[in-house]
Order: C-alpha cells, then sequence, then structure tokens
C-alpha cells in the first residue's frame, strides 16, 4: 500500500544507526540554526505524521508534509524567508458512508520578511501567509482560496530555542466547482521550546493548536521530538522522532499521533 511505504521508507530512515561520525561543532550550530524558524539555513524536511483514532470507526491517517525552508537575502538589513507545505494525505474512512482518501491538501506558502541585525538577540519576522487550494478531495481540503498574516519570534541562549510562530488566514474566493463549502477562518499557534547539546541532539516541546472560528472547534496536540544531525558523505540531515498526544481535540478528531522527519540540510552562510 502506498501509505505504508511511505511510512515505512520515513521510519527507517528515522531509526538509522547511529555509527554515522558527527562533525560536533558544525553539526550543533546546524541543529540550533533548524530549530529557528527563519534562520540562514535552507532545509528540506519531510514529516511523516501517524494520527489515531478519526471518528466512531477509529481511522487511522498518514500525512506525509513537504516543507523546504528558503531564505534569501533582500538588502543588507533584511532577510525574506519563504516556508512552504505541501501535505499528501492518506486517511481511512471515519465514519460509515465515506471512503477512504488519499490525495493532496492545500497548500501553505509563508513570507517571513525579518531583520538581519537583531542587537537585542531576539529574532522575529512578519509577513503574508497564502493557502492555496491544491486538494484534491473535500474531505481533505478546503475548496477555498485563503490568506492573511503571520509572524515569528523567538529567542536563543546557551542552547535554548524559545517561541511562537502564529498565522491567521481567511478565504476570499472560491477554488471553483460547488461554492457551498463553508468559509476559512483559522488560527493556528505554535509555541516551541527547545534545547540542543554540542553533539546537535535536540529535544524539542511545541503545540500546534489550531482554532477553527468557523466550525468552532478547536485542536490542541503536544510534540514531543528528538532529533540529531548526521552526515551522509558531505550532505548534513537531521533525523527525529516523536510522538503526539492531544489535549483538546474535535468531537471526531484523533487522539494520538507518531511523527519521524528527515531533513536535508544546505547552509547558506549567512
Amino acid at each position: 500500500m502506498r501509505k505504508a511505504a511511505f511510512a515505512g521508507a520515513l521510519l527507517i530512515a528515522a531509526a538509522a544507526p547511529t555509527t554515522v561520525r558527527a562533525q560536533v561543532a558544525s553539526d550543533a550550530e546546524l541543529a540550533e540554526k533548524l530549530a529557528n524558524p527563519i534562520s540562514s539555513l535552507i532545509s528540506v524536511p519531510f514529516q511523516y505524521n501517524y494520527d489515531c483514532c478519526f471518528g466512531p470507526l477509529d481511522a487511522e491517517r498518514h500525512l506525509l508534509n513537504f516543507q523546504p525552508v528558503i531564505p534569501t537575502k533582500l538588502s543588507a538589513d533584511w532577510n525574506l524567508i519563504i516556508r512552504t507545505i505541501v501535505p499528501l494525505v492518506s486517511l481511512e474512512a471515519p465514519a460509515p458512508g465515506f471512503d477512504n482518501t488519499f490525495g493532496l491538501s492545500d497548500t501553505l506558502q509563508s513570507f517571513f520578511f525579518s531583520p538581519s541585525n537583531t542587537p537585542s538577540g531576539v529574532t522575529w519576522g512578519v509577513g503574508p501567509a497564502i493557502a492555496w487550494p491544491t486538494g484534491t478531495d473535500p474531505l481533505i481540503d478546503s475548496g477555498k482560496w485563503s490568506a492573511g498574516p503571520t509572524f515569528v519570534i523567538l529567542k536563543q541562549k546557551s542552547g535554548w530555542t524559545y517561541g511562537v510562530l502564529a498565522n491567521h488566514i481567511w478565504s476570499f474566493a472560491d477554488a471553483g466547482g460547488p461554492n457551498n463549502r463553508p468559509e476559512v477562518d483559522k488560527t493556528f499557534v505554535q509555541p516551541f521550546l527547545a534545547y540542543t547539546w554540542k553533539d546537535s541532539t535536540t529535544l524539542t516541546l511545541n503545540s500546534e493548536s489550531t482554532f477553527d472560528w468557523t466550525a468552532d472547534e478547536r485542536s490542541f496536540p503536544l510534540n514531543l521530538i528528538v532529533s540529531h544531525v548526521y552526515n551522509f558523505g558531505k550532505q548534513p540531515v537531521s533525523l527525529a522522532v516523536g510522538g503526539r498526544w492531544y489535549a483538546e481535540t474535535p468531537d471526531d478528531g484523533p487522539d494520538w499521533g507518531l511523527r519521524a522527519i528527515v531533513t536535508f540540510l544546505f547552509p547558506t552562510g549567512g
């Protein structure tokens, strides 16, 4: 099955042997940059998520997010960081009368304008977020064009990284087809706390809270993730695994989940 294939591949990669030699100093620096959502580091993560249990049938969801982060220097004083999330979803039928679903969900693209120099040690970025209607099934997409503001603020010191990333998007046009889909009015808030050791191992605690104001629903998962930077030849790669518990979820939402991430790292020198 396709969902088992991409899930298994990422989990095997995340559990790779630890005999690959870490370049301690540079790898720790890369790990700290990876903990910063708007650092001068090109990263290409493949994030696999497993969630259980949806609806009365306790359905499973397999979600693969392709989410590259591309920083660009606009001037001596300003950077532009483009973060993109392209979700590929496999969802079992959550209730009688539904079919299994496999396809793309909506793509979220965020553009952060961030100052190059932050004398206070606090890094921040602000800009627009756009949800592109790339979905292929009404069960996993909105059928709307949506946009709104996004921001991130964080501080890094002595191995610690802490901050918050947030956005809010509203729908402004239908994406074609039936125009009776609910309007999009959603807030996303992600506070995060991470500590990076000198060998590049990083422990991260975050939440990825979503507030759906149209449906009057909230989702509040807590993620605990451990990661480490390895070198495969000259290519640095971060491998991460973790678990998720839903402190609050919609009536037919999931209860718990797992996560595995393979992230290819490309330092920019900035």
